[in-house]
């Protein structure tokens, strides 16, 4: 046994195993009574917290209560890996076999407990904290807003979310739910996969359009009359080559297309060098139609070489045409210009004070910086005003982003000479904002807050997500009911493939995750626990597994192709019920376990959270942390 992190900790509990025999005994027993305290306990909470609670949380809450009344006779036979009692309702742990009996997450930013919001009509920044990327809205008019993001490679696809207010969000499903609509993920990077989807509404067919980009397929599109319910499958798109497709609805009934394209006659002058290209889109044949015309050649500031104008939106407000898009490559440069015109299909001529959006100017040593603010789309209210959603980062000093790109929204401004603008100058993108007139819910998805989920549903929630595909064959909600039941499988999550990995967003600096595990390993291979993953190669693994001298809980941390231990100790007690725990603080990790009720033991702290940044690793996606188990 070794640990790098709290000696006298790991010390205290490797004396509690190591006593004598009747003590050892008396030991085990204590931890299965508590164990199952803690069973009722998490159970009741659960209750209490979710007041949405379904049938079958009550159902798990009186079976764990029957349990904890007959302890007197279960408690003087301990579980152990090797019998595992199956009457009373507790769960038998299969070979090759981890169940997980629930898993909470707590947000506690500091920014939101030292900025409290002044009243019901204001909400936080981001609107969608954590990995919500690329945002695009859409409006049918009716007080209906629909928001998308990207997903890359993680499945399902592009979350939905609608609200009636722009404040109150809630996630309605996936518009791309099925294999159908995401082929060939399997091979590629974490942050391929889909490119920011575009989300529109047709006045005139009254559908429902989500365009994207597959890096390994192409680009396509989907549709529905009814977004609450099932998308089409992809509608390819061969002529339009590039990235970030767009669609734009003319009162005039006629459709086009806007993308993010090569260079002209594909001869780029320096890196980065793009063009905006339109082409008319038919309705009624679902493809595009005519010549692909270049709108933007390089971007605002052609003289300035910028580099990577992308993400187009088409509008039109008060009989003008306007232009937005992207600029300045996803990093601190990052920033939304805006062009104005006569048609749909140009000539665009750029305001004279782009950027519209951006905060690559400002201090970077100002108090909760918001930074690599871009890719915004704009959506007009009932009411008349205008509002942009867009995509920035929360930097950890100045440098790290764990979280990903998350989505925001304000007030869109509108200038002497009739620009729509969001900053200018030094303004600040506002981590508190105000809408008039609307009442912020108590579930609101941004600001501070914990989830909790118990897996008692048939279904996983909406914020779980896989790897590439549903991976439904190494998982189960209906094996063991009330239970996660994650199968070891010979495919890891430094693969190109579908690991048994069941994950969500992380959408804090400082947060805790916990989650509650009975496994029993059988051979060196085997391994189950909570995985914190970035990308292929940088990920840390807080697992159960074996070695030489038998079950131990190891914290690795995992790179191009190695894998390297930063802490082990040995579990000599038989047990086969785990807790483990994450928490954040912000620039660092810690790591616990527990084998009774409430007594956590450090197995490492002051784990760097900078190897899971996007400064580190690169890539488009935040930090996802889940359920993992592998045979690797």
């Amino acid at each position: 046994m070794y640990c790098n992190a709290s000696k006298d900790s790991c010390n205290t509990f490797e004396a509690r195993c190591n006593s004598t025999k009747d003590a050892c005994i008396m030991q085990r027993i204590y931890i299965r009574r508590h164990f199952l305290y803690l069973r009722l306990k998490s159970v009741k909470e659960l209750v209490n917290y979710n007041t949405r609670k379904t049938m079958k949380q009550k159902q798990k809450l009186k079976r764990w209560s029957g349990v904890l009344i007959a302890l007197g006779v279960l408690g003087s036979s301990f579980t152990s890996c090797s019998s595992i009692k199956k009457g009373n309702d507790l769960p038998v742990v299969g070979k090759s076999v981890a169940l997980f009996d629930y898993f909470n997450y707590k947000g506690e930013d500091d920014v939101y407990i030292s900025n409290p919001l002044p009243g019901d009509d204001y909400f936080y920044n981001p609107i969608l904290p954590g990995w919500y990327s690329d945002p695009s809205i859409c409006t049918n008019g009716e007080g209906d807003y629909f928001l998308a993001v990207s997903t890359f490679t993680y499945y399902p696809g592009v979350p939905l979310f609608h609200s009636k207010d722009l404040v109150n969000w809630k996630q309605v499903g996936h518009i791309l739910n099925r294999p159908s609509q995401l082929v060939n993920m399997e091979g590629q990077h974490v942050s391929g996969g889909i490119f920011a989807p575009a989300i529109s509404y047709n006045p005139h067919n009254k559908t429902y359009y989500m365009v994207t980009t597959n890096v390994g397929v192409g680009n396509f599109f989907v549709k529905t009359q009814d977004p609450f319910g099932e998308w089409s499958d992809p509608i390819m798109l061969p002529e339009v080559t590039g990235i970030d497709p767009s669609f734009f609805f003319d009162e005039d009934g006629k459709a086009y297309l806007v993308n993010n394209d090569d260079a002209p006659d594909n001869k780029p002058e320096y890196s980065g060098h793009r063009t905006i290209r339109v082409q008319e889109f038919d309705v009624n044949a679902d493809k595009t139609v005519g010549p692909r015309k270049i709108l933007v050649n390089k971007g605002a500031r052609p003289e300035d070489k910028p580099i990577w104008i992308e993400g187009p939106h088409l509008y039109k407000i008060n009989g003008n045409y306007f232009l937005m898009s992207a600029e300045g490559g996803t990093a601190g440069w990052h920033s939304e210009v805006i062009f104005r015109g006569d048609s749909p299909t140009g000539k665009f001529t750029p305001w004279k004070n782009n950027p519209i959006l951006t905060q690559r100017q400002l201090d970077a040593e100002r108090p909760n910086p918001v930074t690599c603010a871009g890719h915004a789309d704009l959506v007009q209210t009932r009411e008349g005003d205008w509002w942009a959603v867009f995509l920035a980062c929360r930097p950890i000093n100045n440098t790290f982003e764990n979280l990903g790109r998350e989505t925001f929204m304000m007030p869109v401004k509108w200038s002497e000479d009739g620009f729509p603008y969001m900053t200018q100058g030094d303004d600040l993108v506002p981590v508190i904002v105000r809408r008039e007139g609307v009442k912020r819910d108590e579930s609101a998805t941004f600001g501070n807050f914990e989830m909790n989920d118990g897996f008692d549903g048939q279904t996983l929630g909406m914020e779980w997500m896989t790897l590439r595909a549903p991976a439904t064959g190494l998982y189960s909600l209906s094996q063991t009911p009330g239970y996660l039941t994650l199968k070891c499988d010979s495919v890891s999550a430094s693969e190109k493939k579908v690991p048994a990995f069941i994950c969500r967003r992380l959408q804090h600096h400082k947060f805790e995750c916990s989650t509650r595990m009975l496994f029993c390993p059988q051979s060196k291979a085997e391994q189950a626990g909570i995985l914190l993953f970035k990308d292929e190669k940088h990920q840390y693994f807080l697992a159960v597994g074996r070695d030489d001298q038998g079950e131990c809980i190891s914290l690795r941390q995992i790179g191009d192709g190695e894998s390297k231990v930063l802490a082990s100790v040995r579990l000599d007690d038989g047990g086969v019920l785990t807790d483990l725990k994450v928490v954040s603080r912000g620039t660092h990790y810690d790591f616990y376990y527990a084998r009774q009720e409430g007594v956590w033991y450090v197995l490492c702290r002051n784990v760097d959270a900078g190897y899971l940044s996007t400064a580190t690793a690169g890539g488009f996606t935040g930090t996802t942390i889940g359920m993992y188990a592998t045979l690797k």
